[in-house]
């Protein structure tokens, strides 16, 4: 695998790791020092990102095994609209 993908892939676990983190945290300290409603908003905020950068380390993945796939079978690149 490619060293800067692996790279990018292990920023985003962790990213992903550091917001889970924050997440847990705010969800138990959070009510004492901001209100429930509050504290329950960053925790879902710092959640979701969370499961988007657990996501996007297997969808870079993903795609790099297809394209390398189909480069070792010898077929051309899906054009994108609009090119030649």
């Amino acid at each position: 695998m490619d060293e800067r993908l692996r790279k990018r892939m292990l920023a985003f676990y962790f990213a992903g790791v550091f917001n889970l983190v924050l997440g847990v945290y705010v969800l138990i300290e959070g009510p004492a020092l901001l209100g429930r409603d509050t504290a329950l908003l960053l925790t879902l905020f710092f959640l979701g990102f969370a499961a988007v950068d657990f996501y996007f380390p297997r969808a870079m993945k993903k795609k790099w095994l297809e394209d390398h796939a189909r480069r070792a079978s010898g077929d051309k690149p899906p054009q994108v609209k609009g090119e030649g």
